[in-house]
């Protein structure tokens, strides 16, 4: 007698959210089944990789992202080059250096910036800011409003601003919003209610629910993640079916793992490798845990996760 295994497709399930345009765009979520059960229904849309490109991606220091880079100065260049890396699926502007504790870039260079890549590539795009509050309300909706049209993702609007960034970004200029909150399913699910409650379509909308680099609280972002995804499928929850985007790059270039030299740490071995174990091991987790989008850096990294999702889906 054959045994026919259970399958378990929920009837709850993800939103599906397209970015970008044209032969380009791209599709998140969609799913009705735990990530990677493919042996419970098929997963129509794989997880998706967003490559970072930050206006300060001249500081980089990793060799092998250096030499990925050669020849580029502006972010332009940096973004055209980096849609061409293996793996990946879009394109993540990060404006760092807008902070006002930082270099201030002014929105005016921002938005120019943002435009020049816009002409370059054709993946869709993703933006990330300084996480200042005040100029990442006036950067993002600039931003938005330049690049009308492209269907881009806007990260994020957050229980302090969502207000402006909602209406601007989603209403004003029809670009889909990410809601960003601090691994807990509670707040995620008010800052969605409340993106709704101002007439933001739940198909504009993708969550940030908090990320870490492993070993860094990241059982919090664990957590967040199963209940979060849980209660979408399981409990068919409308107001937690938005897909989720993770940003790994930034948390896990910036731990003493990947920043402590060799010199500093030769027991540690290759600082390059350090990084790149860090970024792997950290995106592998938030796909596991429900993430649809990971944003990413290094050109190993991502070649590596790309066979991960592969091999899975």
């Amino acid at each position: 007698m054959s045994f026919t295994p259970k399958t378990q497709p929920y009837n709850g399930k993800i939103n599906a959210v397209t970015l970008g345009t044209g032969d380009q765009a791209i599709v998140i979520g969609g799913q009705n089944v735990l990530p990677f059960y493919t042996f419970d229904a098929p997963i129509e849309h794989a997880p998706k990789i967003g490559v970072e490109v930050s206006d300060l991606a001249g500081e980089w220091t990793a060799p092998e992202i250096r030499a990925f880079y050669e020849g580029c100065v502006t972010m332009a260049d940096y973004a055209k080059k980096a849609e061409t890396m293996p793996g990946a699926d879009f394109i993540c502007l990060h404006f760092e250096s807008a902070d006002p504790n930082g270099a201030n870039r002014s929105v005016e260079e921002c938005v120019a910036d943002a435009k020049a890549v816009a002409e370059a590539v054709s993946k869709p795009i993703a933006v990330m800011g300084c996480k200042n509050i005040e100029k990442d309300g006036e950067l993002f909706s600039k931003i938005a409003e330049a690049l009308q049209g492209k269907n881009i993702l806007v990260l994020s609007a957050r229980s302090e601003d969502y207000k402006t960034v909602g209406a601007s970004v989603a209403l004003a200029y029809g670009q889909k919003v990410g809601a960003e909150t601090a691994d807990d399913i509670n707040l995620a699910k008010q800052l969605n209610i409340m993106l709704k409650g101002l007439t933001v379509p739940s198909g504009s909308i993708v969550m940030n629910v908090g990320t870490a680099a492993v070993g860094y609280g990241y059982e919090y972002v664990a957590s967040t993640l199963d209940r979060v995804r849980t209660a979408a499928l399981a409990q068919s929850d409308a107001d937690l079916q938005m897909p989720i985007v993770a940003p790994v790059s930034p948390d896990t270039w910036s731990v003493k793992e990947s920043v402590a030299t060799e010199e500093d740490a030769p027991e540690w071995g290759s600082q390059e490798e350090r990084a790149i174990d860090m970024e792997v091991a950290t995106a592998a987790a938030n796909l596991t845990g429900g993430a649809d989008a990971v944003i990413m850096r290094h050109p190993a990294a991502v070649a590596t996760i790309r066979q991960f999702i592969t091999e899975l889906v």
